[in-house]
């Protein structure tokens, strides 16, 4: 984009980020949004609680600032802040719910991205990043190359390496990383964890936007229902084979693998634990960050699903309008038949064809021709040599939703209340993190939950290796629904 006068002065006066920044009240929307939505990592919130949350907030600056500081009311500037003219918040009613939900759009979160890149940062880290820099050059050099002997000329040089560092290994020379390179290759981590989460949001509020289009176009469409799905698909197939609808397919497809899961989990509890990052003092939710990318990855799919959704509604009301249409004209039909019942026509009503016999002879039939009846030779088969690997047809999970939520039900009909190592405990997990993971997705769901931070439990299981993996997490208690 030309950063030109004409340019600029347009996105000061229209873009919301530019906006945001601009507002009188500036520093109360970024920092009451940064912690309620950014900080916990929140996709949406019910307008019950983020009116108590920006009350508090209020409550709290008008203490220090005087009671004049901010005279209108928490409500007041909830509506303020999602209005279409400013755009920061957006409002909305979930399915299946009658009290509005508000969430942050992409450019209020820009907004808060660029602000927190102001702080003043404890080093600048770039040996990481020029690291980064050349690994990409690379990868796209290697994988754009369509000479094979060059390709293997590239791997044979990657081997020569690998091969140069274990016998340096094997020596006894072990190259350690420092603590400042630690520290620079986790500060690059946390912006790119960061990075990806914003990217969520705007893959969503694409998704979203093509939603509105649909449904604005069922509202108003008058012709064939062929005509408006080869138009409404062809928008769905525009998106989800651009390049940013490729790169999150590969990206979801990567991380719901329980083995590339697994992997991460391992290696986050391994690099936390370092001393220079130890030193850093990373945020505790930084623990489970893979968990809060699943979780935004989710609400992009769900998008997708309420688009699906939309079409088949839009099917089912056409076929019911159709189908009553055709009801309308056999009715009107009978109407009128039986109001000229008992008024005969005059005249000829029907002309009839003068009659005249059909002479079909005997010798003009085709004769009869027996059917076909193949010759099958007995050829002995033989056995092939082929050594082919059939682990793959049986390597893939399935996690049974519906007998997870039987197993909670179950419990909860003896007790009020359950916490979720004991409904394991008496259920162990014989699908590994991918079942657990589906455990934490109904808890989320479940209409009646509650949450000790102060309490930690493990979880134990076996994996196909047999080697025990521990999970721990807060005490999750289920509370059964009255």
């Amino acid at each position: 984009m030309a950063l030109d006068y004409t340019t600029l002065d347009l996105l000061r006066q229209n873009h919301p980020a530019w906006r945001l920044l601009r507002a009188q009240h500036a520093p109360l929307v970024a920092s009451f949004l940064h912690r309620v939505f950014i900080a916990p990592n929140v996709r949406s919130l019910s307008q019950a609680d983020l009116v108590e949350a920006l009350e508090d907030e209020l409550f709290a600056l008008r203490s220090q600032l005087g009671e004049s500081a901010f005279p209108g009311s928490a409500q007041s500037y909830l509506n303020d802040w999602a209005e279409n003219e400013k755009g920061w918040l957006r409002k909305f009613y979930p399915v299946g719910e009658d009290e509005p939900h508000y969430d942050l759009t992409p450019a209020t979160e820009k907004a808060l991205a660029w602000l927190e890149s102001l702080s003043e940062r404890a080093f600048v880290g770039t040996e990481s990043r020029l690291l980064t820099l050349f690994e990409l050059l690379r990868q796209m050099s290697t994988g754009s190359q369509a000479d094979p002997e060059m390709r293997i000329a590239e791997l044979n040089r990657r081997r020569e390496e690998i091969d140069a560092e274990v016998a340096r290994i094997q020596a006894g020379e072990i190259a350690m990383l420092d603590d400042t390179a630690l520290k620079d290759r986790f500060q690059q981590f946390l912006q790119l964890a960061r990075e990806l989460l914003t990217d969520f949001r705007e893959v969503e509020h694409n998704f979203r936007t093509l939603d509105r289009r649909v449904r604005e176009r069922i509202a108003l469409w008058e012709g064939a229902k062929g005509t408006l799905l080869e138009e409404i698909m062809g928008q769905r197939d525009a998106i989800a084979d651009s390049d940013q609808g490729r790169s999150f397919r590969a990206f979801w497809d990567f991380l719901m693998s329980q083995t590339r899961q697994e992997e991460l989990t391992g290696l986050l509890d391994e690099v936390l634990n370092l001393p220079p990052v130890v030193q850093m003092r990373p945020e505790p939710r930084l623990k489970r960050v893979h968990y809060d990318w699943l979780e935004a990855g989710e609400h992009t799919q769900r998008t997708v699903a309420r688009l699906s959704e939309q079409l088949r509604k839009f099917l089912d009301d056409k076929a019911w309008l159709e189908n009553r249409r055709i009801m309308d004209i056999l009715h009107e039909i009978e109407s009128k038949a039986l109001a000229l019942r008992e008024q005969m026509p005059t005249g000829s009503i029907m002309p009839l064809a003068e009659a005249s016999a059909e002479i079909e002879l005997p010798l003009e039939r085709p004769l009869y021709r027996p059917p076909f009846k193949p010759v099958l030779e007995g050829i002995a088969l033989d056995e092939g040599d082929a050594e082919i690997d059939t682990a793959a047809l049986y390597a893939q999970v399935i996690v049974d939703r519906a007998e997870l939520l039987g197993n909670i039900r179950k419990a909860l009909q003896e007790r009020g209340q359950i916490a979720l190592a004991e409904v394991i405990a008496r259920h162990p997990l014989r699908h590994g993190l991918a079942e657990l993971v589906t455990y934490l997705q109904i808890a989320g769901e479940w209409p009646r939950t509650a949450v000790d931070e102060e309490t930690e439990e493990q979880i134990e299981w076996e994996s196909e290796n047999a080697i025990t993996r521990i999970a721990k997490l807060p005490r999750i208690i289920f509370v059964r629904n009255e």
